[in-house]
């Protein structure tokens, strides 16, 4: 046993006399210092570096030239013709009140802006004035004509109704009343109603107002001032000059009536009238179809045909009257042909004493 343990203790020994030394060894390599390397470290930092060359100077350039500008003449005699309306420019805004130099254009551009500002447009003439006629007429006495009416408008409906015009005279003063309307059973249902009052004198009707009611619209009034010599109406802004002749659209079959009692030789040539409506004037212009027979329910009656074609520009409507010679001249039939192709004939069934009132 004793002998066991002196083994033991001498294997000990033995290891730690192999084992120590080289431990130091390795403790010796490990806290030398690396002076190569730090050696090229420094040698590394203190190399030297060669300075970046310096850049080349600025090459100086002249300035671009300033094109020279040719002098704005004016022809005096002749100037230049505006540009349409279309292509006039829009009004410059106004300028700030000071927005320093940078702002304020030099005088190049501000003589280029001059030059190629457009002159103001020019205002067009103004339209020729109308100018009235006076025929020789004689009125046609009081009276009330009753009318057959038959519509056919633009798809095609048709309607009948009935018309009736009635007008008295009474010491140089008129009063006429125009209705027009649809049979509904044994009443009739009034479309239209017209009313004219004003005098009589050898231009024959002279108008001083008009009203016009239409169902489902409200009620229109055209003014006749004879002292401010002015026609105005109640519907729009519109005025127009009175001249000899004005009429109202209530009173044109009439005056056509009385032209043609005066001298129905004035009906050979154009008949032009300055006649007010509900919101504007136009001048109606009748001329002479011929003279021809129509059927109506009073007989067969032989007539001068009238007839006042379309005028574009203001009114697209054509207006055809019939007069009866035998019958002092009175409007018989009365045709109306609206653009849309819609067309509205009056036939007259009876003609008697007017109504009172």
């Amino acid at each position: 046993m004793l002998a066991l343990a002196l083994l033991t203790v001498g294997l000990h020994v033995l290891v730690l006399m192999v084992i120590v030394p080289r431990i130091d060894a390795a403790g010796d390599v490990a806290m030398a210092p690396p002076r190569v390397t730090e050696a090229i470290l420094i040698a590394a930092a203190v190399a030297p570096v060669d300075p970046p060359a310096p850049a080349p100077p600025p090459v100086l350039r002249p300035p671009p030239a300033v094109p020279a500008i040719a002098p704005v003449t004016f022809d005096i005699a002749a100037p230049p013709t505006p540009p349409p309306s279309a292509a006039i420019a829009a009004p410059l805004a106004p300028a700030a009140i000071d927005g320093g130099a940078a702002a304020r254009p030099s005088g190049v551009e501000s003589m280029q802006a001059a030059s190629s500002t457009p002159p103001p447009a020019v205002a067009p003439p103004l339209p020729a004035p109308i100018v009235g006629k006076a025929y020789r007429t004689e009125v046609p006495p009081s009276a009330r004509i009753l009318l057959d009416v038959a519509r056919k408008d633009a798809d095609g409906t048709v309607w009948h109704g009935e018309a009736a015009m009635n007008w008295r005279l009474d010491n140089g003063r008129y009063r006429l009343k125009l209705e027009a309307g649809i049979r509904v059973l044994v009443t009739r249902v009034n479309l239209v109603v017209l009313e004219s009052a004003g005098q009589v004198d050898a231009a024959g009707f002279v108008p001083r107002t008009m009203t016009e009611k239409r169902r489902g619209r409200a009620a229109t009034s055209t003014q006749f001032d004879a002292e401010g010599n002015k026609m105005t109406f109640s519907a729009s802004p519109a005025s127009y000059a009175i001249v000899p002749g004005t009429q109202d659209k209530a009173t044109v079959p009439l005056q056509l009536a009385a032209i043609a009692r005066g001298d129905s030789a004035q009906l050979q040539g154009n008949i032009d009238m300055l006649v007010g409506e509900d919101k504007d004037a136009s001048v109606f212009r009748f001329v002479l179809v011929g003279q021809t027979e129509i059927d109506t329910p009073i007989g067969r009656l032989a007539t001068w045909h009238m007839s006042r074609p379309p005028r574009p520009g203001f009114y697209n409507s054509q207006l055809d009257i019939w007069l009866a010679p035998s019958l002092g001249w009175l409007p018989v039939r009365i045709d109306n042909i609206e653009s849309s192709g819609a067309t509205t004939t009056q036939t007259v069934k009876n003609i008697g004493r007017p109504d009172a009132g």
